[in-house]
């Protein structure tokens, strides 16, 4: 059995959330074969030499479900992609590429975060492109703690402001892309997260039919993908 989540958006001001998720680790994922963490797994992450009390208490919290015996595998998202080797060393969890290619059940699937998927939003995808080139990176983990804490703010905020400004189809992803990507891959199975959107999409890919899974968010709810002998099934559970 495989787990895939995305979008918890921990952060110390929602110990709900933290909650969910250690009881998620203790329980349903100590049976998992792997637990793959799709982005945005944290609200903010300005470096790993900045890990607080609160980041490292998730940290031993995945180590001891990697020492169980279950895999864990972490993407980037928008919100935690300067998540480094350190986090993941301390974590036991293996950072994956977006997109990365993957076989479940036998199947080749795409698993992406998916705000690269939203090619309409041209403003977002130039802000992208700056912030995820490699000398952007190197310059924002060398800056003083407190600039970087001071332009997570800023990005948080102004993105808020412009998210709300959009229309729902500029901030979800673009339709064309989709099959665009899933043929160069050669899959019929996409997985992401990033809309908050959770549902299964049928499209077709080359002429066969395919699908696009969304994978929901936690916040009034949480929400897991299970893969497991019978198929794909994904549900909301309570944040208890």
């Amino acid at each position: 059995m495989i787990l895939l989540i995305s979008d918890l958006h921990l952060e110390e001001q929602r110990p709900d959330l933290t909650r969910a998720f250690v009881q998620f680790l203790e329980g349903r994922a100590r049976v998992a074969e792997a637990l793959y963490i799709l982005g945005d797994f944290f609200e903010v992450w300005i470096g790993d030499d900045g890990m607080t009390p609160f980041q490292r208490k998730i940290a031993r919290a995945l180590r001891q479900l990697r020492d169980s015996g279950t895999q864990i595998f972490l993407m980037h998202g928008n919100r935690d992609f300067l998540i480094g080797k350190a986090f993941c060393r301390e974590a036991g969890c293996t950072l994956l590429h977006d997109p990365s290619l993957v076989q479940f059940n036998g199947e080749p699937v795409l698993l992406m975060h998916g705000d690269s998927l939203c090619t309409q939003d041209l403003a977002y995808m130039k802000l992208r492109r700056w912030l995820r080139h490699p000398l952007t990176l190197f310059i924002l983990r060398h800056l003083p703690l407190a600039t970087r804490h001071k332009l997570a703010r800023k990005l948080r905020s102004e993105s808020r402001t412009q998210t709300s400004m959009k229309a729902s189809e500029i901030v979800d992803v673009t339709p064309d892309e989709v099959p665009r990507i899933m043929a160069e891959y050669g899959v019929r199975t996409l997985i992401h997260g990033h809309t908050h959107r959770p549902a299964v999409h049928q499209l077709q890919v080359a002429g066969q039919a395919a699908r696009r899974i969304v994978l929901g968010d936690w916040d009034k709810q949480g929400w897991a993908l299970q893969i497991d002998a019978s198929g794909y099934q994904q549900a909301p559970f309570p944040l208890t």
